[in-house]
């Protein structure tokens, strides 16, 4: 058998007589809804010696999106986009009913980035979009959002049950089961997530270790608003007034980075910074009048060892750490005529999580890896 190098380098070599003789306005990508479909255009890109790279998504698609899609054109003939609200990744009481769900404008981003691409002198191209039913992703047992409900479940413990598994006890079996769903489906060369997400990287690249499957799990950096809030298809729920205050979170971390750069390194020490930064911000919008102001709550930080994210007590700062945490943004309060409340109206709880390293780069090239060094 030839080395996945061998067909790396005879694919960029078809890849680039295609080119010379094809017009690049001719090519566009494929809505796929079929697995069959699909796994038929990824057979002949084998056989073709090209490779694929695939970006799960849920759609609702923003610039955070868009940056793991560019990571995986440059690094891939064929890039695959999937779009799919996955319903067991979601609790019985949370927002599956309400995601927000515009497909419709997510292609038209699609074919904006593609067509950009196909001008340009990028190494791949957006090549199939796939956007199947629940049906056909769920053929058995109708999906369940329940704790011990019934289905065929990958589990990763104790990965899952522990600071965003905590909160969301199924979320976890839920993002696992469909990616690897999805990596049968696809069987893709890399997989492209981003680090806004940092415990689901930590949950798929275990799954992919444990179960030896054949990908490599890129992580590329969050992507943030001007004020440092980091891009989410949740965003959309905040409306003008709890947007205002939403930056708390990502200034309670770089709070705690600052204090790192200093030489703290004791738990109690750098966590009390990220709260003393969220409890002022919360006091300052108790005083105000309800019509005003936007109340939160603070549901975890972390402070977590990085190649395993178990809790550190004190920071090596040779090795580095996970600074993590999610707050709730309350329903709004007395909402005013005219007031921007986003979608929804403001009537849910949006909860937001983000992250930052301490200490260490969060993008590791895969092929420079060692057995001390972390994964993610």
């Amino acid at each position: 058998m030839r080395p996945k190098s061998f067909w790396r380098a005879r694919g960029i070599a078809q890849s680039i007589l295609r080119r010379v003789v094809t017009s690049p306005k001719a090519q566009s990508f494929k809505v796929v809804t079929e697995i069959a479909s699909l796994r038929k255009r990824r057979r002949d890109a084998m056989f073709a010696g090209e490779s694929v790279g695939l970006v799960p998504t849920m759609g609702a698609l923003h610039r955070g999106h868009l940056a793991l899609i560019r990571q995986a054109v440059e690094e891939n003939h064929h890039v695959y986009v999937s779009i799919y609200v996955n319903p067991t990744q979601f609790g019985v009481n949370e927002d599956f009913g309400s995601y927000p769900q515009t497909l419709q404008a997510d292609l038209q981003q699609l074919r904006s980035l593609a067509t950009e691409y196909r001008k340009g002198p990028s190494f791949g191209q957006i090549t199939a979009v796939f956007t199947p039913t629940t049906q056909e992703m769920y053929p058995g047992l109708k999906p369940s959002s329940e704790i011990d409900g019934q289905g065929s479940f990958v589990t990763i413990t104790p990965l899952s049950s522990i600071l965003e598994g905590a909160s969301r006890p199924v979320f976890f079996r839920g993002v696992a089961t469909v990616c690897m769903k999805l990596f049968n489906i696809v069987q893709p060369d890399t997989v492209y997530f981003g680090q806004k997400d940092v415990q689901q990287t930590y949950v798929i690249q275990r799954m992919v270790d444990d179960f030896h499957l054949n990908t490599i799990v890129r992580v590329v950096p969050t992507v943030r608003e001007k004020d440092g809030l980091a891009m989410s298809s949740r965003n959309v729920y905040l409306g003008k007034r709890r947007r205002k205050v939403a930056g708390v979170l990502i200034r309670a971390l770089q709070a705690v980075r600052k204090e790192f750069v200093n030489g703290v390194t004791k738990r109690e020490d750098l966590l009390s910074t990220a709260h003393t930064v969220l409890e002022e911000e919360l006091e300052k919008q108790r005083a105000l009048p309800p019509q005003w102001r936007s109340l939160f709550e603070v549901d975890y930080f972390s402070l977590a060892d990085p190649m395993h994210l178990t809790e550190l007590e004190d920071v090596d700062p040779s090795h580095g750490a996970v600074l993590s945490g999610a707050i709730k943004m309350l329903p709004v309060e007395d909402p005013q005529e005219d007031e921007d409340l986003g979608t929804g109206g403001g009537k849910t709880t949006v909860r937001l999580i983000d992250n930052i390293r301490l200490g260490i780069s969060f993008l590791q090239k895969p092929q420079a890896q060692t057995e001390s060094s972390p994964r993610l």
